[in-house]
């Protein structure tokens, strides 16, 4: 198996929620697409067109500068330098952090539309997965322009931001795009009031618009000797206010400071009506509950996103890196590594790890501890994982940094991969019953079975770890690989399903394939959230894979069912 996935995953514990039934939409409600004759005349379009701050436009996919063969439309080198660069793809309306979201293979058919790099496989450049058309939002009005737009003629309507989802959820064939990747406003306010507030509630925030990524809120919060719970990806090219935080928002700081949705104090929406509306603790209270966890693509148009910031504090970050002679080493590290993960991450240590019978990394963060504090509680883990594989084939270290971004900046330009492979996951957050069950070895047998597996310290609570696994493919590949590989993602999550509380996970690092995903990205929850749903969204405008009410809805989120 080909694997390049993110090394930064850690994962939120995710409300474990139950199934809950709701009343079916109404079949006169199907959504428009293009190529039907519902769809807007260039007219209407150019009607639109006219009230934006730019025009309207043609989103392709990335590889069609490389067609035709022989006479390229675009800057096919350009494509070819950057395929695996998470900034260029999410420069490029028409462009995914991971290509099969791309592509669209037809659920009766099998057959596969897609624009593929590779133009020696000798298939035609389609458009895939790829909006037609869309409004490249520039401003607040620019976006409430398209949503009434879209609700007008019916539209089947995606937004997107950088189109890093590993749910595709940024992604919808022959629909309506509103891409806000440049809605990139920045204020910082040290005493900020969120509306509806007392003075006496001010907070040190950074205020970001829905086009803003991690690169550029970190620099931001930087500039202000301030720091933000925040995600990792690919150069920081991973939004800063969309999915990552209305998913839970997870971070290598969260053991110390929370989940994103811990520091969230604000957002601005825009709503299926148009509207344009502040959700905090004393505005629409409702929906802040619901967008800090209930995921992206479900309540609107997020137009920007307020947060806490922090002081800058020292940090130590660890790592320990290697290799195994032999599976019964590796089975011996890992039950060792996986046997303490409780008890480090109630120590503060937060980070990354990827393992499989024959390599070892692991990365860790420690924050506001002193050294000599930090090397105390982690120095007996390095002994126990470096006496199990044999100490001469492990390197491990401490190091001390004084503050995030000193230690941010130590890691470029090493890359958070993945960016350009066609991937689907399957993962599970990790019980801290497999510790206290005595069920380590167990569970160390279960992730070595597989070619590669990701584990991750995150925030407390019943779980205090996720992990993941993933299948990748070739690009140009059949329907039949593609839905055998997607097989055994299916199969990993239904073993993965041993380690987790109530089969739960974190949705935005989740398997397209989850039994019900009600269950495992929002328990008890849901029906809370199916009402507020109801209420914001009453003709589900906006649907997205495994979103709150999409169980309502066929599989392109057109038609009723």
């Amino acid at each position: 198996m080909k694997f390049g996935l993110l090394y930064d995953l850690v994962a939120f514990l995710s409300s474990i929620l139950v199934r809950t039934p709701a009343p079916r939409a109404d079949a006169s409600d199907c959504r428009c697409v293009y190529g039907q004759s519902c769809w807007p005349s260039e007219q209407n379009f150019d009607s639109l067109s006219a009230q934006l701050s730019v025009p309207l436009i043609r989103p392709v996919p990335p590889a069609s500068a490389c067609y035709p063969v022989g006479n390229p439309s675009g800057n096919c080198s350009d494509a070819r330098r950057n395929w695996v660069s998470g900034i260029w793809r999410s420069d490029q309306p028409g462009g995914y952090e991971y290509p099969n979201f791309e592509t669209h293979m037809d659920s009766v058919d099998g057959s596969v539309s897609g624009c593929y790099l590779n133009t020696t496989l000798g298939i035609p450049c389609g458009r895939g997965s790829v909006a037609p058309v869309g409004v490249d939002a520039r401003t607040v009005e620019d976006v409430r322009a398209a949503v009434r737009f879209a609700g007008r003629h019916n539209l089947r309507l995606v937004v997107k931001k950088t189109g890093h989802d590993l749910l595709g959820r940024s992604a919808a064939r022959d629909a309506f795009m509103i891409w806000t990747h440049h809605l990139k406003n920045i204020s910082y306010d040290a005493n900020f009031i969120p509306e509806g507030g007392s003075d006496y509630e001010t907070v040190p925030a950074l205020t970001i618009g829905a086009g803003v990524q991690w690169k550029e809120a970190y620099a931001a919060a930087a500039e202000q000797q301030r720091f933000i719970v925040g995600g990792f990806s690919d150069d920081g090219s991973d939004g800063a206010a969309g999915g990552w935080i209305m998913g839970g928002g997870h971070s290598p700081l969260s053991t110390t400071y929370g989940l994103g949705v811990d520091n969230v104090v604000q957002f601005t929406i825009v709503t299926a009506d148009g509207e344009h509306v502040v959700a905090n603790a004393q505005r629409h209270s409702d929906l802040f509950w619901a967008l800090r966890g209930g995921g992206a693509g479900s309540w609107g148009v997020v137009t920007s996103v307020t947060y806490r910031t922090h002081d800058l504090v020292p940090l130590v970050f660890t790592s320990i890196n290697g290799t195994f002679p032999n599976p019964q080493a590796a089975q011996k590290a890992i039950t060792e590594y996986i046997n303490p993960h409780p008890k480090l991450s109630n120590s503060g240590w937060g980070g990354y790890s990827i393992f499989n019978n024959e390599i070892l990394f692991i990365y860790l963060l420690a924050v506001n501890v002193s050294w000599a504090d930090a090397n105390a509680t982690i120095h007996p883990f390095f002994d126990l994982v470096r006496n199990a594989a044999g100490p001469s084939n492990m390197d491990a270290f401490t190091q001390p940094f004084d503050n995030f971004y000193a230690w941010m900046d130590s890691l470029a330009p090493v890359p958070f991969g993945g960016v350009g492979e066609n991937t689907e996951l399957a993962s599970r957050l990790v019980s801290r019953d497999v510790v206290a069950e005595n069920r380590t070895a167990e569970t160390a047998r279960l992730f070595l079975s597989f070619d590669i597996m990701v584990f991750n310290l995150l925030a407390g609570g019943a779980a205090s770890a996720f992990a993941f696994t993933a299948e990748t493919w070739e690009e140009g590949a059949s329907s039949d690989v593609v839905f055998q590989a997607r097989q055994r993602v299916a199969e990993h999550v239904r073993r993965l399903d041993s380690i987790s509380p109530d089969s739960a996970t974190y949705m935005n690092e989740a398997s397209l394939h989850e039994p019900d995903f009600r269950k495992s990205f929002f328990g008890s929850h849901y029906g809370r959230l199916r009402s507020i749903k109801r209420q914001y969204d009453p003709k589900s405008m906006f649907l997205v894979a495994e979103g709150v009410g999409s169980e309502d809805w066929n599989g392109d989120s057109t038609r009723p069912v």
